[in-house]
């Protein structure tokens, strides 16, 4: 066997006795937690119906606000005011009513 031979020899057996470090630097982990998950009902018809009838009350509040010409803008300003604030309180009484239930999650992580 030659210098070149031995040297190349060498550095191989050297580079294989390096994977096992290399491997376990890169070794992965598994690291859990507890997280509080909210679950309301995402089918809740009663918030279209909260949406409508703010909408609804809205557009009379503002029919009766507006005079000539702004009595149309009163009353789809008062239509969409009054929808967005019936949608809102739809949102708080779904959410006052939400469970939580505790699911553990897991997932990997290296060192």
């Amino acid at each position: 066997m030659n210098k070149r031979s031995s040297i190349a020899l060498l550095l191989a057996l050297g580079a294989l006795n390096g994977l096992p470090q290399a491997a376990q630097a890169q070794q992965k982990r598994v690291v859990c937690e507890d997280v509080q998950v909210k679950h309301t009902d995402s089918g809740d018809k009663n918030r279209i119906a909260g949406t409508a009838i703010g909408a609804a009350a809205g557009g009379l509040v503002g029919h009766q606000i507006g005079g000539g010409t702004g009595k149309t803008l009163a009353t789809v300003g008062g239509a969409v005011a009054g929808g967005v604030v019936g949608n809102k309180v739809q949102k708080s009484h779904q959410d006052a009513n939400a469970t939580y239930t505790t699911e553990r999650r897991c997932h990997e992580v290296e060192d």
